[in-house]
């Protein structure tokens, strides 16, 4: 309950502090296209169809599909907040193992998967292709200090994201079963209510969060621990 408590407070922390960031609604779009991403994947690993996906500048995104089997949309509907969650995992991850580089590339391969097959109304496109351009400058120009402060704000912000998402299907949950997203959908498939659902995205995002934290911070005492070692330099002689 501790490092939950914990976690959380830091995640309020890092929401007041990373809304003064300028222009930080642009990166936590990135949540978003994640999100819809999941969908997608697994509606075609179910032999569904997908006919497009939509971003929108209020962090909103939807999802176009077809599918012949009705229990496939358990699996579908799941996808969204769960994909999104293990990718704020995975980007925490690769910082603690020092492979931003690594990160940033997987999310432009899913940015540009996302703008060649799925992503089709306007805000949508310019939005990808902007991450695109923006991850390639980084990646390819920038020094490594710059490029990892980048990789800090966009790993924060999605992580932020990835819980408070799940945790706003439980206020309108609360307001509106009907209006609840991912969850709505899951309740007309399952004896489970709408709330139960967001609650389970909830804690599912929140277990993400506590252990994408304690890489951050376990990452960080190791790469001060590695700049402190002296280093030794053995000669021979023939």
């Amino acid at each position: 309950m501790g490092n939950l408590i914990k976690t959380v407070l830091f995640l309020l922390v890092s929401a007041f502090l990373t809304h003064l960031i300028p222009y930080n609604d642009f990166f936590r779009n990135l949540d978003t296209m994640v999100h819809e991403f999941g969908h997608a994947v697994v509606t075609l690993l179910l032999s569904g169809k997908v006919m497009y996906i939509e971003l929108f500048s209020n962090h909103s995104g939807v999802t176009y599909s077809q599918v012949t089997r009705p229990w496939s949309l358990i699996p579908i509907a799941l996808a969204g907040y769960m994909t999104a969650s293990l990718f704020a995992l995975f980007l925490f991850r690769r910082r603690a193992k020092d492979r931003q580089r690594f990160g940033l590339q997987v999310a432009t391969v899913i940015a540009i998967i996302s703008l060649i097959f799925f992503v089709r109304n306007e805000f949508g496109v310019m939005w990808v292709i902007g991450f695109i351009i923006l991850n390639t400058l980084m990646l390819a120009f920038m020094p490594r200090f710059i490029s990892d402060i980048y990789y800090l704000l966009i790993a924060f912000l999605t992580l932020e994201e990835s819980v408070f998402g799940p945790f706003s299907l439980i206020l309108y949950a609360m307001q509106d079963p009907a209006k609840a997203g991912d969850a709505t959908n899951l309740a007309k498939v399952t004896p489970i209510p709408s709330i139960g659902w967001a609650v389970i995205f909830t804690v599912f995002a929140l277990w993400c969060a506590m252990r994408a934290l304690r890489w951050f911070f376990s990452g960080g005492r190791r790469a001060g621990r590695a700049a402190r070692m002296p280093s030794y330099q053995s000669q021979y002689e023939e």
